[in-house]
């Protein structure tokens, strides 16, 4: 679909924000999203990981990079789940030892 004409950025984002039809002024075949661009990467493997990796593959019908790629997203969530526990746990230990200490403090002065 052609643009309609020619708008500006300002005229874009007041229709966006408006819940207009933006749809003629997108170029959605070279859209790409931020931070998804690919890299490529080698991995050396011993032989029976590969192998593994093919039988998952082919059990799922997918390819074996789709496995691996599944796999490291899934990992990648569980350790950055795991970070924002330590990080609540050590927060939750410091305010509770600053209550303590604020505590101790307040009996001093009594």
């Amino acid at each position: 679909m052609k643009p309609k004409k020619d708008i500006t950025a300002e005229e874009f984002d007041r229709m966006f924000d408006d819940g207009e039809d933006i749809s003629a002024y997108v170029d959605f075949k070279n859209m790409r999203e931020i931070g998804h661009e690919l890299k490529r990467i080698n991995v050396d493997l011993p032989t029976w990981i590969v192998n593994n990796l093919d039988l998952e593959a082919n059990a799922r019908g997918v390819t074996r990079q789709s496995v691996m790629k599944m796999w490291l997203v899934d990992r990648i969530e569980i350790e950055a789940e795991k970070r924002a526990a330590r990080r609540a746990e050590a927060r939750a230990e410091e305010e509770a030892a600053a209550r303590r200490a604020s505590r101790r403090k307040q009996s001093a002065s009594e």
